[in-house]
């Protein structure tokens, strides 16, 4: 009886949560956080029945919320996590990337003032350039999040709209794209508002296409970036050295730079580079086999955050775009 009685509760509140519902079940449209929504683009100028229809096309994807819940990020310290990025055979592809978009790179670089080696290891962090783009169709990934995934569910409606608003903008069919589980698309895996600010046509044929034109997508990374502020010839980071024992809460507090490398030196938190006393710096630090890493973040560390918002993502981003351009030297001379 008893027994009983606790799978009807639980069945009841797997329904109402939406837990286990396949993605036959769902239907967006109906959903009561989609109607504002609606009603908001519709205001815009979009046609109701198509937003309704549209929404209604987009399937559940319990996958997309589990892996929500598992980021590389919490599963490896820093040495599993570099090991991922910074390998001989990603390396290779960089080279390979590198060598048959020479021209494009040397240009974006020009144009938008960040590394040619900065953006290869991007697209190659990202998606080994094009070969792994993400397989769940956008439309679903976004609903799913939107309205499935209570954590950041207001974050993925706001891309959600955004994708809608991309699809009418750029003339594609809603249900056309493919990205991954969070919704991120192309070579360099910009989600939707990243696509509509920062996308570019650098190959000047009318068309912001970042899922099979490499050239597009170069150049929409490199906006990206000079967007953000990179600074043009700035160094990344700055190693630390440590005076004196230091408080564990003085590290990865924040990663946007608020401190003087200067107040940091008066805590006893110097540096050995040859840098500019002023700038601010971010303190970090790094789990690895062999104890703890340290370094500064510096102006443009940050900014390879705003790609994502990882230390170990941003270090692994630099760390690879350095053993690019090493390697490639290597193979000129």
């Amino acid at each position: 009886m008893r027994l009983h009685r606790f799978k009807s509760i639980a069945l009841a509140a797997l329904l109402f949560t939406g837990v286990g519902v396949t993605p036959a079940q769902a239907n967006y449209a109906q959903h009561p956080d989609a109607q504002a929504m609606i009603q908001r683009l519709v205001a815009e100028g979009f046609d109701e029945a198509w937003l309704r229809s549209t929404l209604a096309q987009a399937q559940r994807q319990d996958s997309i919320l589990a892996a929500m819940d598992r980021p590389a990020e919490r599963r490896f310290n820093w040495t599993e996590y570099r090991a991922l990025f910074v390998e001989p055979q990603r390396l290779q592809q960089a080279l390979e990337f590198w060598a048959e978009h020479e021209q494009t790179l040397a240009r974006a670089e020009a144009e938008y003032g960040v590394p040619a080696e900065i953006i290869v290891s991007i697209i190659g962090v990202e998606t080994r350039y094009g070969r792994i783009m993400g397989r769940h169709r956008v439309l679903d990934a976004l609903a799913t999040l939107g309205f499935d995934y209570p954590r950041r569910a207001e974050f993925f409606r706001g891309q959600l709209e955004d994708y809608l608003r991309l699809v009418r903008e750029e003339g594609v069919e809603p249900g056309q794209l493919v990205g991954s589980y969070a919704g991120a698309m192309g070579y360099g895996q910009f989600i939707p508002s990243s696509f509509r600010r920062y996308a570019v046509d650098f190959d000047g044929d009318g068309k912001r296409d970042i899922w099979s034109n490499p050239v597009d997508a170069i150049g929409s990374v490199a906006n990206y970036f000079r967007e953000h502020g990179w600074k043009t010839g700035a160094a990344v980071r700055a190693p630390v050295l440590l005076q004196k024992p230091v408080d564990a809460a003085l590290f990865n507090t924040s990663l946007l730079p608020e401190k003087s490398l200067m107040e940091w030196s008066q805590e006893g938190i110097a540096t050995s580079a040859d840098q500019e006393l002023s700038q601010a710096a971010a303190l970090l630090s790094f789990d690895t086999d062999d104890g703890q890493l340290y370094w500064f973040g510096l102006h443009n560390f940050y900014v390879i955050t705003r790609y994502n918002h990882s230390r170990m993502y941003g270090m692994a981003v630099y760390e690879f775009s350095q053993a690019i351009q090493q390697a490639r030297l290597a193979s000129r001379s």
